[in-house]
C-alpha cells in the first residue's frame, strides 16, 4: 500500500510538472499590470559585427523594462546559420527567464529552415509560449494566448498571434502575401467562442503579426491621423483579405501591432481599432533610417479595456507615449 502512494505521489508531482511546463497561460502582475516588450525586424546576423547592436538593445531593453511577455514581430534571423542565430537571439530572454512568442516574416524561411522547422526548433526552448498553430489553417504560428487575472484565474485579455504570410502565392499577382481565408475563418470561430464563453461579451485582445493590414495606408494618408514616424510606403499584401473587418464584426481587437516596414514607427486609431508599428530593433545591415534601433513596449491594466504603449530607444529614451497624457 506505501509502495503504490509513493507511486501515486510520484506520477501525481509528474503530472503536476508536465502541466506547468506546457502552461500557455499567463496573469497579470500584483499590481494589475501586464508590460509587453515588442521587437521586430531584427534581421540578426551574428556573423556582421554591425549586429551587435541587436543583442545589446536585447539586454538593455529587458533589463530595463522587465516586460512580462516578449513578442517578436518577424524577419527575426536572417543569418545562413539560423540555429546558430536563433540560439543567440532568444538566449537573451531565457536567461532572464521571460515568457516569449514569435510570428514568421517574409525572410525568417529564406535561409536554411521552413517556417515548419524554425518553429518545431524553437517551441523546445524553455519559456516558448509559441505553436505552430491547427494544421487546417494556411502559414504557420497561428495561435492565441491567454492573459488572466491571478486572483479568480478570469481570462482578462485575449493576445493573437497570425502569420501574415511572404509573397502572393498567385502567378498574376505580384508582392506581398496577405491573410488566407483560413486564417480569417480560424480568426472569427476563436473570437466567437471565447465571446461566448465570456457571457457573450467580447474580450480585449490584441493581434500581432508581420505585414501590415492595407487600413494602415488609409489611416496614415493624413499625418494628423498618426503619433510617430512615417518614412516610407506601407508594403501592405497586395490584395485586402478582410482580416480587418473580421476584427470589427468581432468586437475584440482593440490594436494591432506589426513590423515589415523598417522606417514606420507610428501608431494611430482607425474605427476604434489602434493600428500599431514597432520600433525597428535590427542594425545596420538592412535599411533603416530613423537612427537608433528599440522596441516598443506595451502596457496592459486588469481593470481597463485598453492599453497604453511608447516606443523605447536603445539607449532608453522613451517617446511617443499613446495616448497622451
Amino acid at each position: 500500500m506505501r509502495q503504490t502512494t509513493i507511486i501515486l505521489c510520484l506520477l501525481l508531482t509528474i503530472g503536476q510538472a508536465w502541466a506547468q511546463k506546457n502552461n500557455k497561460d499567463l496573469y497579470y502582475q500584483n499590481e494589475g499590470k501586464f508590460r509587453i516588450a515588442q521587437f521586430t525586424d531584427l534581421h540578426y546576423m551574428p556573423e556582421k559585427p554591425e549586429a551587435q547592436v541587436v543583442i545589446d538593445n536585447l539586454n538593455e531593453a529587458l533589463d530595463a523594462e522587465k516586460p512580462q511577455l516578449v513578442v517578436f514581430t518577424g524577419d527575426v534571423v536572417t543569418a545562413k546559420d539560423s540555429k546558430d542565430a536563433w540560439d543567440k537571439v532568444l538566449a537573451t530572454v531565457v536567461e532572464r527567464k521571460i515568457p516569449w512568442a514569435v510570428v514568421f516574416g517574409n525572410h525568417d524561411d529564406e535561409q536554411n529552415w521552413t517556417r515548419q522547422e524554425i518553429m518545431d526548433y524553437i517551441a523546445k526552448k524553455p519559456y516558448c509560449m509559441g505553436q505552430a498553430g491547427p494544421k487546417d489553417v494556411a502559414g504557420c504560428g497561428n495561435y492565441i494566448l491567454k492573459v488572466k487575472n491571478p486572483s479568480d484565474k478570469k481570462t482578462k485579455t485575449i493576445l493573437y498571434f497570425m502569420d501574415s504570410q511572404s509573397y502572393s502565392k498567385i502567378d498574376s499577382i505580384k508582392g506581398y502575401g496577405w491573410f488566407d481565408f483560413s486564417q480569417i475563418q480560424w480568426y472569427k470561430k476563436t473570437s466567437a467562442k471565447l465571446t461566448k464563453e465570456n457571457n457573450k461579451q467580447p474580450l480585449p485582445a490584441l493581434a500581432f503579426f508581420h505585414i501590415p493590414l492595407s487600413e494602415y495606408s488609409i489611416l496614415a494618408s493624413n499625418d494628423s491621423n498618426i503619433l510617430g514616424t512615417k518614412k516610407e510606403k506601407e508594403c501592405a499584401g497586395t490584395l485586402n483579405s478582410g482580416m480587418f473587418t473580421a476584427m470589427k464584426e468581432a468586437g475584440d481587437v482593440i490594436g494591432t501591432f506589426v513590423g515589415h516596414d523598417h522606417d514606420n514607427d507610428y501608431i494611430g486609431d482607425y474605427y476604434g481599432i489602434k493600428l500599431a508599428y514597432g520600433r525597428f530593433s535590427g542594425s545596420k545591415v538592412t535599411y533603416f533610417n530613423l537612427g537608433l534601433n528599440g522596441c516598443r513596449i506595451i502596457e496592459l491594466d486588469v481593470a481597463k479595456p485598453n492599453f497604453e504603449t511608447y516606443i523605447r530607444l536603445y539607449g532608453g529614451e522613451k517617446i511617443n507615449q499613446y495616448p497622451n497624457h
